[in-house]
């Protein structure tokens, strides 16, 4: 039997307009209520608004966006842009900011699922959460691989992976290395080190991988690569991101290693504001502007067709090289 408002409060422990005002954001209620409410439409997979979402035309043209902060330079381009062109299609946006917490994702899916959101755009790191396999909202991924039949949108990270390798390669470079996620997770973005292992591979190299984990401090990835920088010798050191590269390229300089000409080193990403305020850094560029085209057509096609059987679909876009004086 589908749960209803009732069931929702009894276990919750609370009253029936309590849930409601948890549900519709309405006065004030203290955080510990409110994860009351949320745990138990959880526990009881409560969906409120899936009546009102089935009547035609009932929109909210809210869209959630789920990332995992803006201090990247990355993410802040990309919900900008998505914000800029839902506008443009007559939606505004709800910015969540998981920080790589699953807890704190789960709440808000929760919430924007409570909030009558007509899609929601996902590119957050965060996996295994069955919320997203139990909600009937059209979601649109960027770069991760949540559930089955959910549309992912991500650009050739294989091929970035091979052309950063090739460009070192040709420069010179011979004792090359990979610097970022080491674990393989099924993500779009593991390409970029296997397109990195392939290469290596066909040019009869051997591949080195240096962990360096997207969540980890500025200070913590810089004394990490002091030491690396201290202890091996390598001539090229290929990024999984653009801010890892230009903690390389600025630790190499305090330990007067002279980039390009004995340490090359190539990015990823090749945001607007890096190319403006580090155009020395050599990087993979992800067409940004496709991108964002791609996620925000895919998500509304999917609020405008909801009776259509959804269907295992990945996007993948061209990445190309811009180049700075690192190599």
């Amino acid at each position: 039997m589908k749960p209803k408002l009732s069931d929702v409060a009894e276990e919750a422990g609370v009253s029936p307009t309590t849930v409601s005002r948890v549900i519709n954001n309405h006065g004030y209620l203290s955080a510990t209520t409110k994860q009351k409410v949320y745990d138990a439409m959880a526990t009881l997979n409560y969906q409120p608004n899936s009546l009102a979402r089935s009547l035609k035309g009932k929109k909210t043209h809210i869209i959630g966006l789920i990332f995992p902060g803006i201090t990247n330079p990355f993410f802040a381009e990309l919900i900008e842009k998505l914000e800029k062109q839902l506008f443009l299609q007559g939606y505004k946006v709800i910015l969540c900011n998981s920080a790589d917490d699953v807890d704190k994702e789960r709440n808000y899916l929760q919430m924007l699922i409570a909030n009558q959101v007509d899609g929601i755009i996902t590119g957050a790191h965060n996996l295994g959460i069955k919320e997203y396999q139990n909600t009937n909202l059209p979601i649109v991924a960027f770069d991760r691989r949540y559930i089955s039949g959910m549309p992912t949108i991500s650009s050739d990270n294989l091929q970035g992976g091979i052309l950063a390798t090739n460009t070192l390669y040709k420069a010179g470079a011979k004792n090359i290395y990979f610097m970022g996620n080491p674990n393989q997770k099924g993500n779009p973005t593991d390409r970029r080190l296997q397109g990195y292992q392939q290469q290596m591979a066909k040019l009869g190299l051997e591949n080195h991988v240096f962990p360096i984990f997207f969540d980890e401090t500025p200070k913590i990835k810089q004394v990490s690569i002091q030491q690396f920088l201290k202890k091996n010798h390598v001539d090229g050191i290929i990024c999984s991101d653009d801010l890892t590269a230009i903690l390389v390229l600025q630790t190499a300089r305090a330990l007067n290693i002279k980039v390009p000409n004995d340490l090359k080193i190539v990015g990823y990403d090749g945001t607007e504001f890096v190319q403006t305020y580090f155009p020395e850094l050599t990087t993979v560029v992800q067409p940004m502007d496709d991108i964002v085209m791609m996620l925000v057509e895919s998500l509304i096609n999917r609020i405008t067709n909801r009776e259509d059987k959804l269907e295992e679909s990945d996007f993948i876009l061209p990445v190309s090289l811009y180049h700075g004086g690192t190599v």
